[in-house]
C-alpha cells in the first residue's frame, strides 16, 4: 500500500490518500453481495475520496461476486480462450454461432448470459469439446487458415502427435478410397484389424498410433475426430489415392481386411472387438458405458493377433477370412 494524489472534496484541494483492503456489500440485481474490495482516504480529514482506480476496482469485485454466485464463467478464463485455441475473438465468436462482436464484448468485460457462459465455461474446460465445435462448425469461419490453425494448437493441447500419422493417414485414404460405404465408427474397426493382422505377419506394427479403449471399441484419437462429424453415416469417399505410399504386402493385408470385415456393419465390428481380449483387458472392469481413454498396449494387441494366425494356420493374408467368419458365427449364436 502506498500513498497517491487524488482531489478531496472535504479538503477542496490535491490530497495524499490511503489505499486499504475493506469487506464491502452492494446491491445487483436485487440481490446483495459481500466482497473483498478497496477503499481511498483522505490522509488530512479521514473522509472518502473518489479514485477512478480503485471504483473499477471494487466494481469488477462487485461482479466478479455475481458471477461466482451464478456461475458465470470468470472474465479472465473468457480472455484466456482465444489464446489457448490460436483463434481471433471474431473467428471464436462466428464458430460459436453468435453475432460476429459477441464474444469481443464478453472479452471487454460485458456478462454472458447464463446459456452463453456454459456454453464458454465447457470449451474452456475441454480441449475436446472446442474440437467437436470446431468440426461442427467450421463452415462458419471465413478463412481456412483459422481452422488449421486452431485445429492444430488442439491437437498439441490433446497429446495428438503430428509426425507419426503419416502411415494411419495413408491408411486411412486406402480404405476411403476401396471401400464403398464405411462410417466412422467402421473406419475405427478396419484400421484395428490393419494393425493386428499386420503384426500377426510381419512382427512389426505398420503405424506407430496407439488405439484407446473407448466404449465402442478401440479407437485412434486424431481420426476419430476428423470424420466425428459424418456421425452414423458413410464417410464421403476418396476418388484417389496414393497406392505408391503402401507396399504390396501392406496393401494385401489391408484389401483382405476390407474383402472380410468392411463387409459388415460398424455396430457388428464393435461387437467382434468387444469379445477379443485387447479391449477387454484394456477396460478391465470398467462399466460397460464408461468412457475411458485407455490406451490398448500394442503388446496385447501383438501377441492377441500372433495367437489368432497361429490358430487359424493362417498363411497369407487372404486366410484372415477364417477368423472374420469364427467371430461372426459366434456373436451369431
Amino acid at each position: 500500500m502506498g500513498e497517491r494524489v487524488t482531489f478531496c472534496e472535504t479538503c477542496r484541494k490535491d490530497v495524499c490518500y490511503l489505499e486499504s483492503a475493506v469487506t464491502l456489500r452492494n446491491d445487483l440485481k436485487g440481490e446483495t453481495y459481500e466482497y473483498n474490495g478497496k477503499q481511498a482516504v483522505c490522509n488530512e480529514c479521514g473522509e472518502d475520496v473518489y479514485v477512478a482506480e480503485v471504483e473499477d476496482y471494487n466494481l469488477k469485485a462487485l461482479y466478479d461476486a455475481f458471477r461466482e454466485r451464478n456461475e458465470i464463467i470468470s472474465h479472465e478464463r473468457i480472455m484466456k480462450i482465444p489464446k489457448k485455441y490460436n483463434i481471433g475473438k471474431r473467428p471464436l465468436s462466428l464458430l460459436l454461432g453468435w453475432g460476429e462482436m459477441t464474444f469481443s464484448r464478453y472479452y471487454d468485460g460485458d456478462m454472458p448470459t447464463k446459456q452463453y457462459s456454459d456454453m464458454l465455461q465447457r470449451i474452456f474446460n475441454d480441449p475436446n469439446a472446442f474440437l467437436d465445435l470446431l468440426e461442427l462448425n467450421k463452415a462458419n469461419l471465413r478463412s481456412p487458415t483459422a481452422y488449421e490453425k486452431s485445429k492444430r494448437t488442439t491437437e498439441e493441447l490433446l497429446g495428438v502427435p503430428n509426425t507419426s500419422l503419416a502411415k494411419i493417414d495413408i491408411v486411412v485414404n486406402y480404405l476411403l478410397c476401396k471401400c464403398e460405404d464405411i462410417t466412422p465408427l467402421a473406419l475405427q474397426k478396419a484400421l484395428y484389424y490393419v494393425q493386428g493382422f499386420y503384426y500377426a505377419f510381419k512382427e512389426v506394427f505398420l503405424f506407430p498410433v496407439d488405439c484407446e479403449a473407448w466404449v465402442h471399441g478401440p479407437v485412434y484419437r486424431e481420426a476419430y475426430f476428423r470424420y466425428r462429424t459424418y456421425r452414423f453415416d458413410s464417410i464421403e469417399s476418396i476418388d484417389k489415392c496414393d497406392e505408391s505410399a503402401l507396399t504390396t504386402f501392406e496393401k494385401a493385408v489391408i484389401d483382405s481386411i476390407i474383402k472380410n470385415f468392411c463387409c459388415y456393419s460398424g455396430k457388428i465390428l464393435e461387437r467382434f472387438t468387444h469379445s477379443e481380449e485387447p479391449w477387454l483387458l484394456t477396460r478391465g472392469d470398467l462399466p460397460i458405458s464408461a468412457s475411458s481413454s485407455r490406451p490398448i498396449p500394442k503388446e496385447l494387441i501383438g501377441d492377441y493377433f500372433e495367437a489368432v494366425k497361429k490358430r487359424h494356420e493362417m498363411i497369407n493374408p487372404s486366410d484372415i477370412e477364417f477368423y472374420s467368419k469364427t467371430l461372426f458365427e459366434q456373436i451369431s449364436q
